[in-house]
């Protein structure tokens, strides 16, 4: 309640200054806090309501999980190669692919994006499987795109091997991928294991086609997506010998040269040797390592070999990628999208953070049942994480439903925290997978004393120079926003003082831009990693006026949007212009509000207005819309919209806006002693 100048008690009118009233500017500011923190409060409950409405049974949450039509279009693509297309799926993809095309004829990597050269001929190819005619006006306006930019030659390496598939493009001008990869020690350069875990798994499989070059007869011809047809691939002057760059293009070119004289021998053993590195690599659901490109490349490499489409691994595979699929209708017909990737663990405790720092009982039935559910995902078997852990014993999450061999860090850390709000009926079952998890989190460490996703001291700078490796990141080095949920967990854990915590606090400070902010590799951007690294930080004993949080909290002032909320578009990967810059977004709003309540800033102009923004644009069903990619596969070169991210951290924020930081008492007693 606030008082009046007549003495009297209430909530001061919207609008009554300018009508004349004399309400001092003290009161007059405090009954526009208590407003926000009432409408916050209001929001916080639709909130509330509508994402316990979305839980499933079992106690998990999943949204959608969006990229972009290169998934849609090798679909089709696997379905041509393997003979197994039916009217239905084709039509249904078709329908997606064509209403993600913008009006100059491309399509792009994210929304509002600029058009994507290897997107675009994939896309365009699907739909001339799916019966679009090249003289069709929305397929004349791609394919001249398409020669604007240097048609097919100019396309990425992996277009070009769906492309060569169908004899669309010659094996012989991409770069070779030789099977024997897979015989190099883990302490040779460019073994499997000196990829990034989602890399190893793409291109093991892609050794085994490589070998093979096979080619399925081609339905049409693409001539139209050539400059010069009579001259598709022409010849580009390798780099100067001196520099990595020439090295591995020669490098390449020996490669070749052995393709044509390899021992049959050891050819027939190495690609016998994938083999069983992928279907030992299978998981239970039938997938390999929880996302779609690996399965995809997986089977196609296991029928080259001989597995015919009703062997069990290619059953369970193929049953496996349905599941990728989400359908829904648009104008009463059906439309399917393909998810690159499924994200229940992730959603789940993403859900039960943003429920609990909402207000929430602990002991809530739903958040019990996701505390259970989140418990029975835990992997206490090695993967391939253990080839350079041996030692260590495991214990983590995985980001999907289906993924033992690679559990990954941020995972573990966020569902640990997660944990840690739920008053579970049987304490000593959390308390065993917590020190299971923190003990498989810590020996994941890397000398540096950050934290990657899935690997520890993955980070060699040769992957990324292969020829081969021409689209997004093959490499897991540690990163701001893992190595910062790490940080957090270990402080809740009352770890704050042990060494391994101390080296990544250090790595951390370390790693401030001089702007203020923190690089996000997982979120878009700045905004992500600064949103991360800030309560981390706070929950580990740094004080709000540390000149890193100074600094980050007059960054995130400086990058706020006139309307109150924060946005950073994607070509901040690219260009510094777009740092920090971009549409309003819910979860990039959310993040920029976790870094400022953390630094204390609660009752600053920027939390305010930024409060307002969310209130302001809630939808009535509780939800949020957001059609902005917030989320990250590789910067830049493959963007994520999570469709339940513009539901928790929105949330998570309002919840600490009204509620305060979490575990604040655990903080201010550990000052105390």
């Amino acid at each position: 309640m606030t008082a009046t100048t007549d003495g009297s008690s209430g909530p001061v009118r919207a609008g009554a200054a300018a009508a004349g009233d004399t309400t001092s500017t003290t009161a007059r500011t405090t009954a526009a806090g208590t407003d926000a923190r009432e409408a916050a409060g209001r929001a916080a409950e639709r909130a509330v309501e509508h994402l316990l409405a979305r839980q499933d049974a079992q106690g998990w949450w999943k949204g959608d999980l969006e990229t972009n039509v290169t998934m849609d279009a090798e679909d089709l693509l696997l379905r041509q190669f393997l003979g197994i297309q039916d009217a239905k799926t084709v039509e249904a993809s078709a329908r997606f692919i064509r209403g993600q095309q913008h009006d100059d004829g491309t399509w792009a990597t994210f929304y509002a994006g600029p058009g994507d050269l290897s997107a675009t001929v994939e896309a365009y190819v699907a739909l001339r499987l799916a019966g679009d005619r090249p003289d069709d006006p929305h397929m004349q306006r791609a394919a001249s795109w398409v020669r604007s930019r240097g048609g097919i030659a100019a396309t990425r390496v992996f277009t070009r091997i769906w492309l060569a598939l169908f004899g669309w493009w010659k094996w012989d001008d991409l770069p070779e991928l030789p099977p024997e990869l897979v015989f190099l020690p883990k302490w040779f350069p460019l073994n499997i294991y000196d990829f990034g875990c989602w890399a190893r798994q793409t291109i093991v499989p892609l050794t085994v086609v490589s070998a093979k070059r096979p080619v399925r007869p081609a339905p049409f011809a693409l001539d139209e997506l050539h400059t010069d047809p009579a001259m598709p691939n022409p010849q580009r002057r390798l780099a100067p010998v001196a520099g990595w760059d020439g090295f591995f293009q020669r490098v390449d070119k020996a490669l070749h040269l052995y393709h044509r004289v390899a021992p049959r021998r050891l050819r027939r053993a190495a690609t016998n040797a994938a083999a069983r590195w992928i279907i030992e690599r299978q998981e239970n659901d039938g997938c390999w390592g929880g996302i779609q490109p690996p399965a995809v490349y997986s089977v196609i490499a296991l029928h080259l070999l001989g597995y015919d489409l009703e062997h069990p691994v290619m059953r369970a595979g193929l049953e496996s990628l349905d599941r990728f699929a989400v359908w829904h209708e648009e104008d009463n017909l059906p439309v399917r999208m393909i998810e690159a990737c499924q994200s229940p663990v992730w959603d789940t405790c993403l859900a039960t953070i943003a429920l609990a720092d909402a207000g929430l009982p602990a002991d809530h039935p739903a958040l019990v049942k996701a505390a259970d559910w989140m418990l029975s995902e835990q992997i206490v078997r090695p993967g391939d994480w253990s080839v350079r852990k041996p030692q260590l014993g495991p214990g983590g999450w995985a980001f999907e439903f289906h993924n033992d061999n690679y559990p990954d860090i941020d995972d573990t850390a966020e569902v640990v925290l997660a944990l840690r709000r739920v008053r579970h009926p049987d304490p000593e079952r959390v308390d065993a997978a917590v020190a299971r998890g923190m003990r498989w989190t810590l020996g994941m460490q890397s000398r540096n004393g950050a934290w990657g996703a899935f690997d520890a001291d993955n980070t060699s700078p040769f992957p990324n120079r292969l020829p081969f490796c021409d689209f997004g990141e093959v490499i897991d080095p540690p990163s701001a926003d893992v190595t910062a949920h790490v940080v957090e967990m270990l402080a809740l854990e009352g770890m704050t003082h042990d060494p391994r915590t101390r080296r990544g606090i250090d790595w951390l400070l370390a790693e401030q831009e001089p702007s203020g902010a923190w690089f996000g590799r997982w979120g878009v951007n700045f905004v992500y990693g600064t949103g991360a690294v800030v309560p981390a930080l706070i929950a580990a004993g740094l004080p709000a006026s540390h000149p890193a949080i100074r600094r980050a909290v007059a960054w995130l002032e400086s990058v706020q949007n006139d309307d109150g909320g924060w946005g950073e578009d994607l070509r901040s990967y690219r260009e510094e212009k777009s740092i920090g810059r971009g549409a309003s977004t819910a979860s990039q709003t959310g993040w920029a509000l976790l870094a400022l309540l953390a630094a204390g800033e609660r009752e600053s102009n920027a939390v305010e207005r930024g409060v307002g923004r969310l209130t302001q644009t809630q939808r009535p069903d509780g939800s949020w819309d957001e059609p902005y990619f917030t989320g990250t596969g590789f910067p830049w070169d493959f963007s994520i919209n999570y469709h339940l991210y513009r539901q928790v951290f929105p949330l998570t924020a309002l919840g600490r806006y009204l509620h305060g930081e979490p575990f604040a008492e655990r903080a201010d007693a550990r000052e105390g002693g």
